[in-house]
């Protein structure tokens, strides 16, 4: 039997085609059926151009296009010959911004995906508003992001040699408060516990210490027999080099260094998204794969115990919210206001290079690639996370999501477990 599903609340649309077999799901296919061409778009243009045309890939994540963008240039501008250094004041500054971007877009999947579908599969729908708990600490986060980046979505205060922002000691205030307040509804609302505690858990006679929403969350997991549901290749792998994460693959715990060079995209049939691998092999990225390489006590934890399931992906995701508030007060805290924005001058332009810019977007490894000869653009290439999550295999195995929603009972339970690697089409069709 077929069964055929839209899936909505997604950045884009996706269509997954589901084949039963003894009445579990024997087979998925992902279907993207929309193309913007960004990567065309970009093509004659001056390499700066993809600082404004890049973070209109996404809504939810164009601050981590910006990065990759900018890198991608620095990259290049190295590899030329030409010195560019950051001052720590502008790195740090990156770093909180991104961070900021990576919370926000944590709390709108957690609130307005995986709480309201997890309550709706199981039947336990409350009356609690949860679309006004994601705007609150969404809104929060980013007000602190503004500060440095003037606005958001869209921003393109990132240039080569720094940011173009010069804050204040108001303005780094301002930003402490929004993440003070981030703290108190991270650990008052969402997990039950203060910060330091949960990031100091290390075993899963911890759990029953969480509660706020995550609790309920792995309540409903463990009591529904969901949380060991959700597997798949057990494999890991993380590219960019930003915010508290480390480089490498993990297969599954055994930790080994990478390059980017291995990476490989393929056309996927009867979709508009690519494939993507590593050595031909299909790995997850994202937080439970940052988790892992990072080995965080408490993911390795829930990982020896229920493998890269549906509950260990929740966990890891929010756990990982806890980490970058943390590390982005830190930040805060440390910022040297005395110290250059951009060290770059504007009139050195070198004409002709290559360049690859790496880093860790909300869904996982992000990768811009660019080429440039006399002054414009003769190629660029952007590989999203859900590339990565979503596709459909390369023949000799399974994608990673599509292996996950395998031996689900119902279209209904293996939608939730395809929303547990957050589907984002406009990134993966771009």
């Amino acid at each position: 039997m077929m069964v055929k599903k839209l899936i909505e609340k997604v950045e884009g649309e996706a269509e997954l085609d589901f084949s039963f077999k003894n009445n579990k799901i024997d087979d998925v296919t992902i279907k993207f059926g929309f193309y913007r061409g960004i990567e065309n778009i970009l093509t004659g243009k001056p390499p700066r151009d993809a600082l404004v045309i890049t973070p209109r890939v996404c809504g939810i994540c164009n601050h981590a296009h910006l990065i990759a963008s900018v890198r991608a240039i620095e990259d290049g501008y190295r590899s030329v010959g030409m010195k560019v250094n950051l001052t720590n004041k502008a790195n740090d500054i990156r770093e909180f911004t991104l961070a900021c971007e990576l919370i926000q877009n944590h709390v709108k999947w957690f609130y307005l995906i995986i709480l309201p579908q997890l309550e709706k599969l199981l039947d336990q729908q409350g009356e609690e508003n949860h679309a006004l708990k994601a705007s609150y600490l969404s809104s929060t986060i980013t007000k602190a992001l503004a500060i440095f980046a003037g606005q958001w979505p869209h921003s393109s205060y990132a240039v080569p040699g720094g940011v173009t922002c010069d804050p204040t000691y108001v303005d780094v205030m301002q930003a402490e408060s929004l993440v003070d307040e981030s703290i108190k509804f991270f650990e008052q609302i969402m997990v039950g516990v203060k910060i330091d505690d949960i990031l100091a858990m290390d075993s899963v006679l911890d759990l029953p210490k969480i509660g706020g929403d995550l609790g309920k969350v792995l309540l409903l997991l463990g009591s529904s027999g969901m949380a060991e549901m959700g597997k798949s290749h057990d494999r890991f792998i993380v590219f960019g080099e930003c915010l508290c994460f480390k480089i490498g693959k993990s297969i599954p715990t055994q930790v080994s260094t990478i390059d980017t060079n291995y990476v490989k995209e393929e056309r996927q049939k009867g979709s508009m998204a690519k494939s993507v691998t590593y050595k031909n092999r299909l790995f997850e990225v994202g937080s439970l794969a940052r988790g892992m390489i990072a080995k965080e006590p408490m993911v390795k934890a829930l990982h020896k115990r229920y493998k890269d399931s549906t509950l260990t992906r929740i966990f890891a995701r929010v756990y990982e919210m806890g980490l970058l508030i943390s590390y982005s007060k830190q930040l805060l805290k440390r910022l040297n206001l005395q110290e250059e924005s951009c060290t770059f001058k504007a009139n050195n332009r070198p004409m002709d290079f290559e360049g690859v810019g790496v880093v860790e977007a909300a869904r996982g490894s992000l990768i811009h690639k660019t080429t440039v000869k006399d002054g414009l653009i003769t190629n660029y290439e952007i590989i999203v996370p859900t590339q990565w999550n979503l596709s459909n295999g390369n023949g000799e195995e399974q994608g990673v999501s599509t292996k996950a929603m395998r031996g689900a009972t119902s279209v209904e339970e293996a939608s939730f477990i395809f929303r547990t690697f957050d589907v984002c089409s406009v990134c993966t069709t771009q």
